[in-house]
């Protein structure tokens, strides 16, 4: 997220692979290939194990991504604004983070039309300026909080959600049969005994699949499997983006969880519908969503559950164990 901004500013750019969550491979190239289009030359060092970029003048372009990467239109964006001319992105990513930046950089003295859709038109200035802005909610960190309620029975009230660019999360929630009730920008969450999913309109199971935006994010798939354990139902899980990221599910099933891996994509979950609980275990989070996960699977099982390399939850939910106990949940971290 670096590389766009100061390239913009400084015409150079030098920096390490970036590291992140173990879920299937995360290729560069649409970020690569943005800055390319804007002008800017790049090579691998080889020596440093780093990427060179090198941009004094950047110029507008059309471009039409190869996908559409959140961070990948974000970098695009950043770089753009200060470029010579007009930059038209083509299948840009339109989650509401993007529009937000969009409107912070316009605040900021940016022209950036098409706010909103795939379609971004952004004329270059020549300089920006201060602004104020206030941060979204974190839209994944509130789907996570509405999983831990309903599967550990609790009402809860969630408050100051942005509810409306939450999208189709809690219509998701919805379909497992968790019944989200809205209190202005607040959500509440009635305590269930029971939830049942839904099937499609012609009888068929439920597929609950990512999608890009307005579509469901991939990162409340692990959320949504682990609140599906104890429904009742059946429903298929389709994480369609990253290979890795249902792996995760072998350490529900050691809890007793109902759940066949079809591949690396699909998981089929066949809900206990709260008649026997998961039981305690052992777990490694390998990537921040699987953390929570593994996390909310934990606080519904009956006795003490284990979570190692507790920093890739860290990463997505800050101070998570004082916020939660706050509210009745028993989390101690140990070093």
């Amino acid at each position: 997220m670096l590389i766009g901004p100061l390239l913009a500013r400084l015409g150079e750019v030098t920096y390490a692979k970036p590291g992140g969550d173990k879920i299937g491979r995360r290729r560069l190239d649409t970020h690569f290939q943005g800055m390319v289009n804007l002008g800017a030359t790049f090579q691998y060092d080889q020596e440093l194990l780093a990427y060179r970029f090198s941009g004094k003048h950047l110029k507008g372009c059309y471009m039409l991504l190869d996908e559409a990467s959140v961070t990948g239109t974000a970098n695009i964006i950043m770089a753009s604004v200060l470029a010579e001319g007009t930059t038209t992105i083509y299948n840009a990513a339109c989650e509401p983070y993007l529009q937000q930046l969009c409107k912070l950089l316009n605040n900021m003295g940016a022209k950036i039309s098409g706010v909103g859709s795939n379609l971004l038109t952004i004329e270059g200035v020549k300089e920006l300026h201060g602004a104020q802005h206030t941060l979204l909610p974190d839209m994944i960190e509130v789907g996570s909080f509405i999983g831990m309620a309903a599967i550990t029975g609790s009402e809860l009230r969630i408050k100051n959600v942005g509810y409306r660019d939450l999208g189709i999360i809690p219509d998701a929630f919805r379909r497992l049969g968790i019944r989200i009730d809205v209190d202005g920008d607040d959500i509440i969450i009635p305590a269930q005994e029971h939830y049942q999913i839904e099937s499609f309109l012609d009888g068929s199971i439920l597929t609950i699949a990512d999608a890009p935006w307005p579509g469901l994010t991939p990162d409340l798939l692990s959320v949504l499997l682990v609140v599906a354990t104890q429904a009742k139902g059946t429903v298929l899980i389709h994480q369609k983006m990253f290979e890795s990221r249902l792996f995760f599910v072998d350490k529900l099933i050691d809890m007793g969880a109902q759940i066949i891996l079809c591949d690396p994509h699909r998981a089929v979950v066949v809900g206990h519908d709260h008649q026997r609980q998961l039981k305690p275990n052992n777990m490694t989070s390998p990537d921040i969503r699987a953390g929570i996960a593994m996390l909310i699977a934990a606080m519904s099982a009956e006795g003490t559950s284990k979570i190692d390399h507790i920093d890739q939850i860290d990463r997505g939910y800050e101070d998570i164990e004082h916020r939660l106990n706050a509210i009745g949940a028993k989390i101690r971290r140990e070093e």
